[in-house]
């Protein structure tokens, strides 16, 4: 247990370090300015030895009135310094100024003793002191401990995410920025064969690690479904069921996604999907058209069963299409039709993603506060290439 006793008055200093010693408190340090005090708190420091100095004290007993810097002033001080400002400090005062002492205590002391100086009262208001700040170094601990977690969290759910495609008839890439450590989109692709490939993007109900734990969920199952049922109404009834098998006793919220999923056969020219609760995915053809690929079915996870119908169109020459969550278009103001029509402007001069462009309209564009989303985009083009 470190303290640091500030006082101009070497009188006060030998009978609180008694007072300390007395009662086992030995590691004592004494300053007689404040401007002592800044050094053995390591302020002007470089970074490591300031914050060796800053974690080595556990309390200050800092007295209120000293020459060129009182302990009012010098305690503002200390608050505004990240590595400082968790330090307890308990203000040793003459003054009964009532107004001086709200002033200390609005500066940052978390306490005082007034002098002369009591021994219990002191030892008591020490003792509160070093507890409130045993709980709060707990707190900060176990929330590093938990934002380490997180981000291992992250890089483990970066990772399932599928990487990017560049075959002569089919790329496919991705761009995503989550609203938290952990997100509840979730992109993925795969080669079916024979110049086919399944392609989902989903977005999970809510934020946090409760969606992202269904994210991972998903991921766990999604290649299995793809490969195995590979047809676009069949892959979303699975995963509606596989959903549905998670029993979540006590929910109080019911879970559910979004999900777009299609089969793109570049062989055939021919697209096949299942819009389940999506914002519409857009195709872009050769001669500027825009074709919406609409809701066909209800979200998945909301039902036991659900009935999923897939559409159908074909295409010719180039063309690219755009799977996109509805983050995206929170970064457009104005109602889903208007942000719609932004979006599409946007995206429809190029078959080739211009990803600055995409990212400086949508992606760091600030979004209200209250609707924070996860932005993902999905980016699909579509060449004559060779034949598969």
């Amino acid at each position: 247990m470190n303290i640091l006793i500030v006082d101009d008055n070497p009188t006060n200093v030998i009978i609180i370090r008694e007072i300390l010693k007395r009662e086992q408190y030995t590691n004592i340090v004494t300053s007689a300015s404040a401007k002592e005090m800044f050094e053995h708190l390591g302020l002007g420091e470089p970074d490591a030895i300031a914050r060796a100095k800053a974690n080595s004290f556990d309390l200050i007993l800092l007295d209120m009135m000293m020459p060129e810097m009182d302990g009012i002033e010098a305690c503002r001080i200390i608050q505004q310094h990240e590595l400082l400002k968790d330090i307890p400090i308990i203000m040793v005062t003459a003054v009964g100024d009532s107004k001086k002492l709200a002033e200390a205590l609005d500066a940052g002391a978390m306490d005082y003793v007034t002098k002369p100086i009591n021994k219990v009262e002191l030892l008591a208001r020490m003792r509160l002191a070093l507890r409130l700040k045993h709980e709060k170094d707990w707190h900060k601990e176990r929330d590093q401990h938990i934002q380490d977690e997180l981000k291992l969290a992250s890089l483990v759910q970066h990772a399932v995410l599928s990487t990017p495609i560049h075959d002569p008839s089919f790329q496919i890439q991705a761009l995503y920025k989550p609203s938290f450590e952990l997100a509840g989109d979730l992109y993925a692709w795969y080669p079916l064969g024979e110049g086919r490939y399944g392609v989902i993007l989903l977005d999970m109900m809510g934020h946090g690690i409760s969606s992202s734990l269904f994210c991972m969920f998903i991921a766990s199952v999604l290649k299995d479904t793809v490969t195995t049922y590979v047809e676009p109404e069949k892959v979303i009834q699975e995963l509606n069921r596989r959903f549905n098998q998670l029993h979540i006793e006590n929910q109080l919220v019911q879970y559910y996604f979004t999900a777009i999923y299609l089969v793109v056969d570049t062989k055939y020219k021919r697209i096949d999907y299942v819009n389940a609760g999506h914002p519409p995915g857009l195709f872009f053809d050769d001669n500027g058209e825009v074709t919406r690929l609409s809701t066909s079915t209800f979200p998945v996870g909301l039902f036991d069963r659900i009935e999923a119908e897939p559409r159908s169109f074909h295409y010719e020459g180039d063309g690219h299409l755009v799977l996109y969550t509805d983050g995206l278009l929170e970064a457009v103001e104005g109602d889903q039709e208007v942000q719609l029509s932004f979006l599409i402007d946007q995206l429809k001069s190029n078959h080739h993603l211009d990803k600055e462009k995409i990212e400086t309209v949508f992606f760091e564009a600030a979004a209200p506060a209250d609707r924070d989303d996860d932005k993902c985009l999905v980016w699909i083009s579509l060449n004559e290439g060779a034949d598969n």
